[in-house]
């Protein structure tokens, strides 16, 4: 057993919470935000969408299975995370297993945020930690050790999407279909998903032209932060509209696909961040369970003539996806990759693809 030192979590309402370290040594500070689900973390910390984040886990059992290792596919994309680095700030969990098993671990969770100089804090009720954020929303907060204080910081005032996105664009797989993903700070499923499809997929940055490429099809990903952040990315979507080949949007996607539309998005007050979340498609008694992973939303009510929800939010019946009533256009605010989650809703992309091959007819 290592030597454990006293962290403590700050909330900036001055709510405080001392447990013990069990990461890198270092104070760091975030937004504030929980996650429900009972397993997936080594998806969840690897997903970019928790850029600047501290995570509250409500499961009480985190490690015991340890960390799978960066093995990658035939496509040259890591087998077992969603993006090439752990994006959030710091780990607050229960109960930390120092003992780990599983046939795919390489490592436990507390190398692993040592390696990557993520701080992390156990032994703490994070009840009721999770019950002061549902109570008086997400806020600020950070991991300090006693010799070692910092600053609150608002992610949310910086472009995030600049940060986790790709600098250059890079090109997958050989299929018959030209799919342009645009990089938000898009999890790895979201290709690994389009590759599965015949298609060839052009992974650009958050803010370059895709609409001057030659594509059949327009993937919008996930990512951190407030949307009205990405002016290029919104500028070139609306280009891209006016073209009128198939767009799909995922999460963050969703939100720029509805600012692009003439549409506004708010921050919702703890977001919807874990596994099985009940949607219903709009119109019908159809539900699915979904994971998801965001803090912002659309206004349904700012949607023009031409848009209509596609999905709602079964628990606060916010917008969890939008399409245009006549052309190729959609997209949701959930995670139809859902890696990890319930893969209830991958049939999207089989959607997605069905509309690129009507429009090339």
């Amino acid at each position: 057993m290592p030597e454990i030192r006293k962290i403590k979590l700050v909330l900036e309402d001055g709510t405080t919470f001392e447990g013990k370290s069990f990461g890198y040594e270092g104070s760091v500070a975030g937004e504030v935000v929980f996650n429900t689900a009972m397993t997936g973390y080594p998806e969840s910390l690897t997903d970019p969408s928790y850029e600047g984040q501290i995570l509250v886990s409500t499961y009480p059992l985190i490690g015991n299975y340890g960390v799978p290792g960066d093995e990658k596919d035939e496509n040259g994309i890591p087998m077992f995370h969603e993006s090439d680095r752990i994006h959030i700030s710091g780990l607050v969990i229960s109960d930390y297993s120092f003992e780990y098993s599983h046939w795919n671990a390489k490592d436990s969770l507390r190398e692993w945020l040592i390696q990557n100089k993520v701080p992390g804090i156990f032994d703490v009720d994070t009840r009721a930690i999770t019950k002061v954020l549902r109570e008086k929303g997400t806020m600020l907060g950070k991991l300090v050790f006693e010799d070692e204080d910092v600053d609150f910081y608002d992610p949310n005032k910086e472009n995030l999407v600049a940060k986790v996105s790709i600098d250059e664009k890079k090109v997958y797989g050989n299929g018959k279909h030209k799919v342009v993903l645009v990089d938000t700070g898009a999890k790895y499923n979201i290709l690994r998903c389009l590759l599965r499809r015949d298609t060839t997929v052009e992974v650009v940055p958050w803010d370059y032209d895709f609409t001057k490429d030659d594509y059949d099809g327009i993937m919008l990903s996930n990512g951190p932060g407030d949307p009205q952040m990405c002016e290029e990315t919104i500028g070139n979507i609306r280009k891209a509209i006016d073209i009128e080949k198939p767009i799909f949007g995922i999460c963050l996607g969703n939100q720029l696909l509805g600012i692009a539309s003439g549409g506004s998005t708010y921050k919702l007050k703890y977001g919807h961040r874990a596994h099985n979340h009940p949607v219903i498609k709009a119109g019908t008694d159809t539900c699915y369970i979904t994971s998801q992973n965001h803090g912002y939303a659309i206004d349904q009510e700012s949607l023009g003539d031409e848009w209509e929800p596609l999905f709602v939010n079964i628990n606060d019946e916010t917008n969890e996806g939008i399409k245009h009533k006549t052309k190729p256009f959609f997209s949701t605010q959930f995670h139809p990759e859902a890696s990890s989650g319930p893969t209830d809703t991958e049939f999207l992309f089989d959607d997605f693809i069905d509309l690129i091959e009507e429009s090339k007819k």
